[in-house]
């Protein structure tokens, strides 16, 4: 028993103490699904979310990054591209502060968790990345995921960009849908395992190690560079061309609980499955059957995710 409940307080002390970043696709992956996404853009939203990027603080480095000689129309698309990244700068930009506990991967609970207020709030919201659902394949018992999350997030920004707000909230709002609505599309930012080895879960993936030839990093940094991780808005239009196109019935379908929901079955059939990647915290060895099967999903989600934003841009935004 006094063996049990010290395993059980140094879990708890990791989940507390140690940071999770949580970054969803790499930049090439979140550039890959706005590519997507602008290819399908009426000329009238088009129009609009190029008017809206203008307006991203970032948005002279954005341009910097872009070489010379490219064409208005197609530095306008990476534009749009590059600014999909933006909710992943502000982690490491030193104007940004993490704001809750966790190294502000858990919501503060002083009221400014779900604060949707623009460019002025220099909290990172780290926690609006991700919906960590739970499920246990051992019987521990689970925890329900706080709240905000990307799931009331996305929902405020929808609403935020469908009214008569200000601009310049409308663009923070429009990156931050752009990446968010990228982020539910990577499994693991959807699902959180609880096992004997990890009674508090294992924030998507973050407390698994997994080993892919000579390198061992955590599972969910694995899932986050499966497209690639190169900042270049060149290689992520590669990866959205060779991304199978999504159906229309699943393009048009805009709930985002089953976006969710979604993602979150991917992760117990496909993330976590076994062999290679076992009950406990690893390193397991990435096979190269499931780095193919990996692969082949991500591209999948990417390229919805792409469609969906499409969808909601079209129709929604004002």
């Amino acid at each position: 028993m006094k063996t049990n409940s010290r395993i059980c307080i140094v879990a708890l002390l990791l989940v507390l103490v140690v940071s999770v970043p949580s970054y969803g696709w790499s930049d090439t992956g979140h550039m890959a699904v706005a590519f997507v996404a602008y290819q399908r853009l009426t000329p009238q939203a088009r129009a609009r979310v190029d008017a809206l990027v203008r307006l991203n603080p970032r948005f002279s480095i954005f341009n910097s990054m872009i070489p010379a000689g490219t064409s208005a129309a197609r530095r306008r698309m990476m534009l749009f591209m590059l600014a999909a990244t933006w909710p992943d700068k502000i982690k490491s930009d030193g104007l940004h502060h993490a704001d809750g506990p966790n190294n502000g991967d858990t919501p503060p609970t002083d009221g400014t968790a779900d604060r949707n207020i623009g460019y002025s709030d220099t909290a990172m919201h780290k926690y609006w990345h991700f919906i960590d659902r739970p499920f246990s394949p051992d019987g521990t018992a689970l925890e329900d995921p706080p709240i905000p999350n990307a799931e009331t997030m996305i929902a405020a920004f929808r609403t935020v960009l469908a009214s008569n707000s200000p601009d310049k909230l409308k663009s923070y709002d429009l990156v931050w849908l752009m990446h968010v609505l990228g982020d539910v599309h990577q499994p693991l930012h959807c699902t959180s395992r609880f096992t004997h080895a990890l009674i508090h879960g294992d924030a998507g993936g973050n407390f698994v190690k997994v080993r892919d030839g000579q390198t061992t990093q955590k599972l969910h940094a694995f899932w986050d560079g499966l497209l690639g991780t190169s900042s270049s808005p060149a290689a992520a239009i590669m990866v959205g061309q060779s991304a199978p196109p999504a159906s229309p019935a699943d393009a048009n379908n805009l709930d985002v609980s089953d976006w969710i929901t979604e993602s979150f079955n991917a992760a117990q059939a496909t993330t976590y499955m076994s062999p290679p990647i076992g009950l406990g915290t690893g390193p397991f060895v990435i096979t190269s059957s499931y780095r193919n099967t990996a692969r082949a999903l991500a591209k999948k989600r990417v390229a919805l995710a792409g469609a969906r934003l499409a969808n909601i841009l079209n129709q929604e935004l004002r």
